[in-house]
């Protein structure tokens, strides 16, 4: 997920440099929207809009073709949302940065009984590297992009990188190309052209150790909540129906916390472990 927080990152910090990229907009009266949209929310680290006038780009970045529901669906369901919401011209641009054969990356619509969709495609890996090049929001894009010679455009990389005169700029710029060029490099061909120390003092890097602490943290609570559950399960299993099968006990351990309650629930109308036996047979484990 770093991959595409990076690009969000960089779409969000220079929107008016994505916009002339992608619409040959000059204006720099853009607005980025919240990523949260109406209906049922559904929030995406991917996903960048921004308001140009009376005009949306949304953009969609993605390292993998794999998405549920897929991809060409998605971008039906963000134009619908976008349409109800803002009722303004919407462009949308799925970006893939990593190279794939996969179909999904080379259609350019979504297609239903009754449903024409159309979006655009930029699949980096086939892109002219000239003007990413030449922006250094851009820079770390760059690094996919098209090139007969992937080491030498790296290197033409860390060059522009080392021309960025302001610190704290370069730094997070920095960053976000050795991000991204793992995508396509090996991590000793970046080290060698990139100080690490410069990338773990940049804003987009404290950012994504942030995020995965938080992660970390809320994974390590949920986790927390489904052993307490599960024990006192086990515990009301045994004082309801005394010792069970092994096997029996490997079933009830792999289900969800909202299982366990529910099975908390059911005991109260067991009778005998075959009443167990047949509940969990006739549910799904997480």
């Amino acid at each position: 997920m770093s991959y595409d927080n990076t690009c969000k990152y960089l779409a969000e910090t220079y929107p008016a440099d994505f916009a002339r990229w992608l619409l040959a907009s000059e204006t720099s009266d853009i607005q980025v929207l919240k990523t949260e949209l109406t209906l049922e929310p559904i929030r995406a680290d991917s996903v960048t809009f921004l308001q140009i006038a009376n005009q949306i780009l949304h953009l969609e970045f993605q390292t993998s073709p794999k998405s549920t529901p897929p991809l060409d669906f998605r971008m039906l369901d963000y134009y619908t949302r976008l349409k109800r919401q803002y009722w303004c011209d919407i462009q949308q641009v799925l970006i893939f940065l990593q190279a794939t054969s996969s179909e999904i990356a080379f259609q350019t619509q979504y297609v239903d009984t009754n449903t024409i969709h159309k979006y655009r495609v930029i699949r980096l890996w086939e892109e002219d590297p000239t003007p990413l090049l030449a922006n250094p929001a851009l820079l770390p894009l760059a690094t996919l992009a098209q090139s007969n010679s992937p080491p030498d455009l790296l290197q033409q990389v860390a060059a522009a990188v080392d021309m960025i005169e302001e610190t704290d700029e370069r730094q997070n710029i920095s960053a976000c190309v050795q991000l991204l060029a793992g995508l396509r490099f090996d991590k000793s061909l970046i080290t060698q052209l990139f100080r690490e120390d410069i990338m773990q003092e940049s804003v987009i890097y404290q950012d994504i150790l942030q995020k995965g602490l938080q992660q970390g943290l809320q994974q390590g609570e949920e986790q927390g909540k489904k052993q307490e559950a599960l024990q006192l399960v086990l515990r009301l299993v045994t004082r309801r129906l005394g010792a069970i099968e092994p096997q029996t006990e490997q079933q009830i351990r792999a289900l969800a916390i909202a299982q366990l309650e529910d099975l908390a629930e059911a005991l109260l109308d067991f009778t005998s472990q075959a009443d167990l036996v047949n509940y969990l047979t006739n549910i799904s484990p997480a």
